[in-house]
């Protein structure tokens, strides 16, 4: 009724050590910069790399939980083969400016003194009805009211209406 457990498979390897780490690095860094350069504007709150980390690291976890797939080691070292390289992408991104420029795009101007900048719209594919549902989800009905509208790097659009002071200039006139 009760099997034996076949402990030799389930911890040792039967792919090479080094296949695992080469193949978790190029899916980990093909799928980051496939997201970065497509979906964008698709990841909300939630940051890219971040994303890409819970999916791998459960797609990874869970296949070497599985007797049919792999051992409970390569599924170890697949997870921290994830975990290391969002780890190094975040770091580098900290310590150099131009890995962050990689990591997470700038702010893209869509909306300029309540004028719809179509060029940058079109390059984020972001249609007149989809901005304008956002600017009514900010309370705001028309777009002359707005002086600056920002794709910003989550995704989101962040919205200045005209009436609000920038806040360099409400730095300066801060009395201490």
């Amino acid at each position: 009724m009760f099997e034996q457990v076949d402990w030799h498979s389930m911890f040792v390897p039967k792919i090479p050590i080094l296949e695992i780490f080469v193949r978790g690095t190029l899916i980990y860094l093909g799928l980051f910069l496939l997201m970065r350069v497509i979906l964008k504007r698709e990841s909300g709150t939630l940051g890219i790399s971040d994303m890409l980390l819970v999916v791998l690291i459960a797609d990874a976890s869970q296949n070497g939980m599985t007797h049919d797939y792999t051992s409970v080691t390569e599924g170890l070292i697949l997870v921290v083969t994830i975990i290391a390289w969002s780890y190094v992408l975040n770091w580098l991104g900290f310590h150099f400016p131009m890995f962050q420029r990689l990591l997470k795009p700038g702010k893209l101007l869509l909306v300029k003194d309540g004028v719809m900048l179509r060029e940058n719209m079109r390059k984020e594919l972001i249609t007149h009805s989809e901005l304008m549902s956002e600017v009514r989800a900010n309370g705001i009905a028309d777009l002359t009211t707005i002086r600056e509208a920002y794709m910003e790097p989550s995704g989101r659009i962040s919205i200045i209406c005209e009436d609000e002071k920038p806040a360099q200039a409400a730095e300066e006139k801060k009395v201490f």
